[in-house]
């Protein structure tokens, strides 16, 4: 199968094509940080939830079609043997990875917790046994639109840029490959850490979407960074509390 690349910087590559093939042209990766295909043949039509006794807005819904690779239940090894590894979707297949660290993203305010599909989602890191949890509360397609530039939904597994982020600080690593990088949210948060990033997917229009936020997210930087940076307020100490920093 043969693979289209675009060089988007120094720092973005992305690839469209097989990952288990494009992996031995890549060189040296210090981190590996995605969210593979479970093997659960997830249904990704969003317009069959009504929302319950709650009305569903039908902003941001739609029927993506079949996930590749998700009807086969999906073998972790090729990408355990990396110094640094982070895969979301460990509760499905556990049994087929070694003891390690649990990530857990809380995805709903408490008094949702049991109300629509899970309340969290497990990720898995190497190295360590600990138990760590962030909460970003996901809106489906609204949040999708606010962090798409306006489209209400770029893939139907999207997980937020806040989440990406706190994966990307959790390695140590300059260069982090997503070998199933959907439409490129962990290629947004390695390009505000400043790391150098390596993206595959084997979906053209997936791919395309992830060129097209990658490039706007450059652009985005260059304007931060051509901005005159505003003077601090001075800071002063409310009265009554002193003491030192």
């Amino acid at each position: 199968m043969s693979w289209r690349t675009e060089q988007l910087s120094d720092s973005v590559t992305l690839h469209c094509g097989d990952c288990r093939e494009i992996l031995p042209t890549l060189g040296k990766i210090d981190a590996v940080v995605s969210d593979p295909p479970y093997g659960m043949a997830w249904d990704t039509d969003s317009t069959r939830f009504t929302g319950g006794n709650r009305k569903r807005p039908d902003e941001g819904r739609a029927d993506f079609g079949a996930i590749t690779a998700d009807a086969e239940p999906f073998d972790p090894k090729r990408w355990l043997a990396f110094p640094e590894v982070i895969l979301w979707g460990a509760n499905h297949f556990g049994a087929r990875l070694p003891v390690g660290s649990t990530l857990v993203w809380i995805k709903k305010s408490v008094r949702a917790f049991g109300t629509f599909l899970s309340d969290a989602e497990i990720g898995w890191q190497k190295g360590g046994h600990g138990v760590y949890c962030k909460y970003v509360e996901f809106q489906g397609g609204l949040a999708r639109k606010a962090e798409n530039d306006g489209v209400q939904a770029a893939h139907p597994t999207q997980k937020p840029i806040d989440l990406m982020l706190w994966c990307v600080q959790r390695t140590k690593g300059r260069t982090i490959l997503d070998p199933y990088m959907g439409s490129g949210t962990t290629g947004i948060a390695c390009a505000r850490l400043g790391r150098r990033f390596i993206g595959i997917v084997i979906e053209p229009k997936y791919f395309d979407t992830a060129c097209r936020r990658l490039e706007i997210e450059a652009k985005q930087e260059r304007l931060f960074a051509q901005a005159p940076a505003a003077p601090e307020p001075a800071q002063q100490m409310p009265l009554g509390l002193g003491g030192e920093a």
